[in-house]
């Protein structure tokens, strides 16, 4: 009773490694959002080439500035562009 209890949470387990997997082959990817970053909190560079280093947006939620954001929340924010 133990090994077929221990072998049937391995086989839901794996299966369900496997349905994840194919759901999203990179669950923790990233992309840049234009237009939602506080002042002062971009990641790195403006797309308007004025600033070169993260820390450097004036304002918030320039346009010319991005953060990084889980793959597909950008377009549920608003003012979010897809970079």
């Amino acid at each position: 009773m133990n090994k077929a209890l221990t072998a049937a949470s391995l086989i839901l387990a794996l299966s369900t490694a496997d349905r994840l997997a194919a759901a999203d082959d990179k669950p923790n990817a990233k992309e840049k959002c234009y237009g939602v970053a506080k002042a002062e909190k971009n990641d790195c560079a403006s797309k308007d080439g004025k600033n070169s280093c993260a820390g450097t947006a004036k304002t918030d939620r320039d346009p010319n500035h991005w953060v990084y954001t889980p793959r597909g929340l950008c377009e549920k924010l608003a003012g979010g562009i897809k970079g």
